[in-house]
């Protein structure tokens, strides 16, 4: 019963990862598995070369400084490093090594990057599933099993990885692959503390994972000092430390000169992964700043999310004042208010009392490993020039973790008070289902941009009747879409539906109302409906905004000129 019960919780969540996966923008421009970056990638390792099997736009050779911010965002290809003519991936590497190449070699066909994205996802999640069920046969038996599948369920659902599935691109895949390899790292240094005849043999495992880890997210470096603490451990037993102390630097050092020796061989530079040579529609100052951790902070665990009574209720938070030098924020919420179970990692250390000496030793050891990876991952980007729901997956898995050890520490400690167990109870039940509730409803709106990139891209291609179902679909799903909103907007007065045309405008000014084009299309469909005062206005507020958009100028000037 009880594997049936865990099983069916780890079912559950692997179908809403399926269910919830969509394509991103770059991937949804293309459809074509082939043109994925990764795949790029795979082409020109099979053709003798690091960089992308993809010529870069001539105009790029031409420019004075390709790297401009203005100049980038009008390639044709974005989020690459353009270097001596080439165009590199600046992600990690690991993705294309151990799934898009061993694919394309095993099938002949192309992985698209969202079904990879969901095959790292649900590997992390049965790791961590995994891991959380032997702490509890082997540390917590007086929990049941339906508190252990609700752990599961908050390992799954509670961690931003449904938004992360929302959006499938090249970043998430960087991203969900580091995890998983965080992840397999974690359970080999698990059995590393609890087998010590084995321990060499499992560090070397969580050696080459955590390595492998650093090579799909290097952002995961300085965590790789988890791997001291079965080191540690040895120590304090009195063991020889140097066969484990071997297996946990050498496996992820020759991981890192491969990655060292990678980067010489692209960007002539072997601590450069191509950062500074990015073609990307913003440039920081600096990429790492203490100026930027207060607010990365705020952003990162304070902020609230803003809720209304319109489905799906969750929307973004108010950003705060950005800092100078800083380069952007992207769907960010804020852990500790809007994720209310973490805080049951307070109750962490209620776990090991009553345990034997023993116990309480290896305990602590693999608790200080959980803390240290969080803490150590969460400050790193708190440093960094950008913010991003996504990048939340580096810290955020581990922290839950946490959470879960301590929920059920306190179903342990009181295991003789069912009165006191029972009020417990109900309290991380609606701690866990307020999180998991969160974490879906920020998915869905999350959902509806997908559907609208889809639409861009078919309406790009020609299928307009499809992309109009697409702008549809993202706007049930996220009825604040503003680009949605104007997109079918576009097409009704294209038809002649010029009242509906209107409707979706005056929402898209009502969003945005910073948006030039919104307020020119909508002075248009106003001017035919005749109501051209109003035109005037949004005429003119068009031209606030960007003072040289020819088509309101001269719109403008013959609607006076009609006057």
């Amino acid at each position: 019963m009880e594997r049936g019960v865990l099983a069916a919780m780890c079912a559950l969540v692997i179908g809403v990862y399926a269910y919830t996966a969509h394509s991103g923008f770059l991937e949804s421009l293309s459809q074509n598995g082939a043109d994925a970056y990764y795949n790029l990638l795979v082409q020109g390792f099979r053709a003798g070369q690091l960089s992308l099997k993809k010529e870069p736009p001539l105009a790029l050779a031409h420019l004075a400084d390709p790297y401009d911010p203005a100049a980038s965002s009008r390639s044709s290809v974005l989020d690459v490093s353009y270097y001596k003519g080439k165009l590199y991936l600046y992600f990690g590497v690991t993705p294309a090594v151990v799934l898009f190449w061993p694919y394309v070699a095993l099938t002949g066909q192309y992985l698209f990057q969202k079904d990879a994205t969901v095959i790292f996802c649900i590997v992390g999640f049965l790791v961590s599933a995994g891991v959380l069920c032997a702490l509890w046969r082997r540390y917590i038996v007086e929990a049941n099993v339906w508190a252990v599948a609700a752990g599961n369920l908050a390992i799954g659902l509670a961690t931003f990885t449904p938004f992360l599935l929302a959006q499938s691109d090249v970043y998430e895949t960087s991203i969900s692959c580091g995890y998983a390899f965080m992840m397999l790292a974690l359970a080999a240094i698990w059995k590393a503390l609890h087998e010590p005849s084995r321990r060499g043999r499992w560090l070397a495992a969580a050696s080459l994972a955590y390595g492998l880890a650093v090579g799909a997210r290097p952002s995961l470096l300085f965590g790789a000092v988890i791997l001291m603490v079965p080191v540690a451990q040895a120590w304090r037993e009195r063991r020889k430390v140097w066969a484990p102390l071997m297996a946990a630097t050498v496996p992820i050092v020759l991981i890192g000169l491969g990655l060292m020796l990678h980067n010489a061989l692209r960007f002539d530079s072997p601590f450069e992964f191509g950062t500074r040579y990015q073609l990307m529609g913003d440039r920081p100052q600096e990429f790492f700043s203490l100026r930027y951790l207060w607010f990365n902070f705020r952003v990162y665990f304070l902020e609230l999310a803003r809720w209304n009574t319109q489905f799906p209720f969750v929307h973004d938070i108010r950003v705060p004042l950005v800092p100078v030098g800083y380069a952007r924020i992207e769907h960010v919420f804020g852990i500790l208010t809007n994720i209310p179970l973490v805080w049951l990692a307070l109750a962490v250390p209620l776990v090991w009392r009553a345990q034997s000496a023993e116990s309480r030793f290896r305990l602590r050891g693999f608790v200080t490993v959980l803390a240290a990876l969080f803490g150590i991952c969460a400050l790193t980007l708190c440093l960094y020039c950008s913010a991003s729901t996504r990048y939340e997956m580096d810290f955020l898995p581990t922290l839950v973790l946490l959470a879960v050890v301590g929920m059920l520490s306190l179903e342990r400690a009181l295991a003789c008070q069912p009165v006191w167990r029972r009020a417990v109870r109900w309290g991380w039940g609606l701690l866990l289902g307020f999180s998991v509730t969160f974490n879906l409803l920020a998915s869905i709106g999350r959902c509806g941009e997908a559907h609208y990139h889809l639409g861009f891209a078919l309406e790009r291609r020609g299928k307009v009747p499809e992309a109009i179902t697409q702008y549809e679909q993202a706007l049930r799903l996220n009825p604040d879409l503003a680009e949605a909103h104007i997109s079918l907007g576009n097409h009704l007065l294209g038809v002649g539906k010029v009242a509906e045309a209107i409707a979706h405008y005056e929402q898209t000014v009502r969003l945005n109302p910073d948006s030039a084009e919104a307020h020119n299309n909508l002075a248009v469909a106003l001017m035919q409906m005749g109501k051209l005062p109003e035109a005037v206005e949004h005429f003119k507020q068009a031209l606030r905004i960007i003072p040289d958009l020819a088509e309101a100028q001269n719109r403008l000037a013959r609607l006076r000129t009609a006057q």
